[in-house]
């Protein structure tokens, strides 16, 4: 999934090249590039890109740690999992919860479905922020750091760091009152060869593992070591500063875990890196700057647009 993200001097949307091979042939269409103003409610769209062309594997089943419930407030680093199929009775609730940028944003999509999940998604975020911070959904404030990372602004800056990520008809919400946070999810596609893509852009090491592994573990394994890549990439809030080769994940069936950063174990170890379930098909993954921590899984209930708060 590439990291893309807007010049705020042209408007031009720019890509890594490595994440710009993997994101040709899926990436969802607008009219025209969104530009980054200050105080849009901008995701970092690292979930757009993806991988094309050959088998998947076997689909994960989704992990029975997602519980569902309504959303609250947030005492540890927890992920939100929601569903983003929407009617036409969902679709003017997600709409009526945006600001008038995201309103636009959604417009731009060509399809309808990238319109919706884009609406439903952030529409999730608003209620389940201002769920955390006992605040009006529409009312809340958001702005973009030096590094174009989103966060709340006004009363809530600094309240609570959140991550957004969403692929397929799934999306991941993580939010954290006391670290830093990184959520990927991706919709297990075809691909064409994965061992190039790893030997380019991932390390030795990881392409090494993934070389090893038989035929039909190979492209589950691949998006794992993806996703929790891209998820400790996010929780950095670095951008395209930071390649994905500069740091090393454990490769399935080894549980998820970051393996070195720089060469460094030590400052590896300062972190948590959580493999993720959420749907048949899809995989993903958390990650937060404290050691030894888990994160409580949550599934946004059904009915979630029309809910009182």
């Amino acid at each position: 999934m590439a990291w893309k993200r807007v010049r705020p001097q042209d408007g031009r949307l720019w890509l890594s090249a490595y994440r710009a091979e993997m994101s040709r042939a899926l990436e969802p269409r607008t009219r025209d590039p969104p530009r980054n103003r200050a105080g849009e409610a901008v995701v970092w769209r690292r979930d757009a890109a993806r991988p094309v062309a050959a088998r998947t594997g076997t689909p994960a089943v989704t992990d029975p740690a997602w519980i569902t419930a309504a959303p609250g407030p947030v005492h540890d680093p927890t992920v939100w999992r929601i569903a983003l199929t929407l009617g036409e009775t969902e679709r003017r609730a997600c709409l009526s919860a945006l600001s008038d940028e995201e309103r636009g944003r959604a417009g731009r999509f060509l399809r309808q479905e990238d319109h919706d999940r884009y609406a439903a998604s952030h529409a999730a975020l608003r209620r389940i922020l201002a769920a955390a911070l006992v605040a009006d959904p529409a009312e809340l404030l958001f702005r973009t750091d030096d590094a174009g990372k989103p966060e709340l602004d006004g009363p809530w800056r600094g309240s609570l760091a959140f991550n957004l990520s969403h692929s397929g008809g799934i999306c991941l919400i993580g939010l954290s009152p006391d670290t830093r946070i990184g959520v990927d999810v991706e919709l297990m596609r075809p691909i064409g060869d994965c061992l190039s893509l790893a030997r380019s852009h991932f390390t030795a090491g990881e392409a090494a593992t993934l070389a090893q592994l038989p035929d039909e573990a190979l492209p589950a394994a691949f998006y794992a070591c993806w996703t929790r890549k891209e998820a400790f990439v996010k929780a950095l809030g670095l951008g395209l500063s930071f390649p994905l080769g500069r740091f090393a994940v454990a490769i399935p069936p080894a549980p998820a875990a970051l393996l070195a950063v720089d060469g460094s174990a030590q400052a590896a170890r300062a972190w948590s890196l959580q493999h993720l379930t959420p749907a048949p098909g899809h995989v993903g993954a958390v990650a937060i700057d404290a050691p030894g921590r888990t994160c409580i899984l949550r599934s946004l209930e059904q009915g979630w647009l029309t809910c009182p708060m």
